[in-house]
């Protein structure tokens, strides 16, 4: 399977892979193969309930292992502390923010809690 970055004439892009690192694109192919062969920075997210500590990390593994570069980790959830800190500690990754649960989701409640739960500056390469 081959799949390009597609070109965005220098404007930020995102790439959401669906379900997460180990989801299957085809029999062959799994969407981090794509994120590896696009050496691109990553930005993990992950959800704040029970179970984070053990899939964040292994995620983590899993990028270091393919030797993709990972830029930090964004949580989503209702606030957790000490599970944050863990796997930022642990997987010695930089901690970007926290994305809180949003009713409704609108894109101008999504941009409100971006600019309030993240910095910018974090983003830029």
């Amino acid at each position: 399977m081959s799949l390009d970055v597609p070109d965005t004439g220098g404007r930020p892009l995102v790439i959401e892979g669906t379900g997460g690192l180990m989801v299957p694109l085809s029999r062959s192919t799994l969407y981090i193969d794509i994120f590896a062969r696009w050496q691109l920075p990553i930005v993990l997210c992950a959800r704040t309930e029970l179970g984070t500590i053990n899939h964040s990390l292994l995620s983590i593994e899993a990028l270091r292992n393919r030797t993709i570069e990972i830029l930090g980790i964004a949580f989503i959830g209702e606030r957790n502390s000490e599970s944050e800190s863990a796997i930022c500690e642990i997987g010695r990754v930089r901690w970007l923010g926290r994305l809180p649960r949003l009713s409704p989701l609108t894109a101008n409640s999504l941009r409100a809690a971006f600019s309030t739960s993240f910095r910018r500056d974090d983003f830029n390469l």
